[in-house]
């Protein structure tokens, strides 16, 4: 069984009767001069480097460590080329603000739109702000000015509350998310070029070159193992790890999967270009059952990033331990139920995935709204439900919930009130899977296979 690092306080709740409540349980473990309300602290994110490459198998290291020196050669590149666009003694343009880039894109106007005026003024800002690399930032609004000379490829994208020794503090403040999947970024760029493209005529040729460069951005970012990092070159930390937060994984592999097809919008990528993209959706579905955790033997969903090397979870921000994700494992598995003709890998896998989130589901709970006196609570509520929590612990497929100084709670509750009222501790959108599975497994599955809740 896997478990998760910096649990160990957890592993010590497993010697107690399941059929005492996890109140009795720490009150136990208070008498024995531990505190209660703190199970275990969340432990840093490791980078993907050279000396853990070396403690690989043999036949696996030479492509970690070929993409290793791609990444820091890219990163080398990047910085360069901005470097080169500034003059010594000239100001340097202010940072872009940060804006919820991706609404800035919209992908499901009538194709006419992507004709207009407002719409190519978008596709050009997309150009502006592409890197050297070929991916882009996050939070970017493409509907603003475009990218000034000297100008930075990124948003501030700082996390206004980072602390000493923070896991979100980025090594380098000044180049930061400099290409990435995060929060849409890059895959949302690339659709909206696509679609311009298709309505630009004579025009439509700098947006495809910048969309082809974008593929090529995405092939290089995937890793040996067919995963994608959050950022890409690599900067270390959580960024490093095989990511599923906001679908960066599925979204990837799914625009592969229509860069492959060579349809419609997508008609003009290249022949061998369209190989490569079919060979990188395969790949990444790979991954993604290969990631699949398992809880008491059996498999359950996936974190929100898994260590690139290890598929271990892997933690986040200070308050994102290493530990099932109910969110992330739902999405994945709309991707997985969205695929045709599934295998029997996936079928499996989906069984799976369903299974644990219909085991996780939390009846007759309510979780509180911010203007509650005291804030955010979960609360006994009869007929409420089901919830999810976001984060499981592999260990004892409990919830678990972090707070800033990186202490790790088994009760909600006991978290400071601004990390209670500022963060999704409890998600509905596993709801969504379940039922796309009652279709999906009426068309896949076996009749005496189906799973009964």
């Amino acid at each position: 069984m896997r478990l998760s690092r910096g649990m160990s306080s957890l592993v010590l709740l497993l010697a107690v009767s399941t059929s005492v409540s996890v109140a009795a349980e720490l009150g136990a473990l208070s008498g024995a001069g531990i505190n209660p309300a703190v199970i275990g602290m969340n432990q840093p994110p490791q980078d993907i480097t050279v000396e853990r490459i070396a403690r690989l198998p043999v036949v696996q290291r030479a492509a970690w460590v070929a993409y290793l020196h791609h990444s820091e050669e890219q990163r080398k590149v990047d910085k360069a080329k901005l470097a080169a666009e500034r003059t010594p003694g000239v100001p340097i343009p202010e940072m872009p603000k940060e804006n919820p880039g991706a609404r800035s894109m919209p992908l499901h106007q009538e194709a006419a739109w992507y004709g207009s005026p407002e719409a190519r003024h978008i596709a050009d800002v997309i150009l502006s702000f592409q890197t050297p690399a070929g991916g882009w930032s996050k939070n970017l609004d493409m509907s603003g000015a475009p990218r000034a000379k000297g100008q930075s490829y990124t948003p501030d994208n700082l996390s206004k509350h980072l602390s000493e020794a923070d896991f979100d503090a980025p090594k380098e403040p000044q180049w930061n998310y400099v290409g990435t999947l995060d929060n849409d970024a890059t895959v949302t760029e690339l659709r909206f070029l696509a679609l311009v493209a298709g309505q630009a005529g004579d025009a439509a040729a700098r947006y495809r070159e910048s969309f082809l460069r974008g593929v090529r951005y995405l092939l290089n970012a995937q890793f040996p193992n067919g995963g994608w990092p959050q950022v890409w070159p690599l900067e270390g930390g959580y960024h490093d790890a095989i990511t599923y937060n906001d679908n960066a994984v599925t979204q990837t592999a799914d625009l592969m999967t229509t860069v492959a097809a060579g349809e419609g919008d997508y008609a003009f990528v290249p022949a061998n270009l369209r190989a490569e993209a079919d060979k990188s959706a395969r790949h990444a579905l790979q991954c993604i059952l290969d990631t699949q955790l398992k809880v008491k033997g059996k498999r359950a969903g996936w974190a929100q990033q898994q260590d690139a090397l290890t598929f271990e979870p892997e933690s986040g921000r200070n308050y994102e331990p290493a530990s099932l994700a109910s969110s992330e494992s739902a999405d994945v598995l709309l991707y997985l139920m969205a695929l045709p003709n599934p295998s029997k890998a996936v079928v499996t896998a989906v069984e799976g995935g369903i299974q644990w989130l219909t085991s996780a589901e939390i009846q007759g709970q309510e979780w509180t709204s911010k203007t509650a006196p005291g804030g955010r609570t979960l609360v006994a509520k009869p007929g409420a439900g089901p919830l999810w929590a976001r984060y499981y612990d592999l260990a004892t497929d409990r919830p678990v919930f972090g707070d800033r100084d990186k202490t790790l709670h088994d009760d909600v509750n006991d978290l400071s009130r601004e990390r209670r009222n500022g963060y999704s501790w409890f998600n509905e959108s596993p709801a969504k899977a379940l039922t796309a599975y009652k279709t999906w497994s009426a068309k896949s599955i076996p009749a005496t296979e189906v799973l009964k809740k």
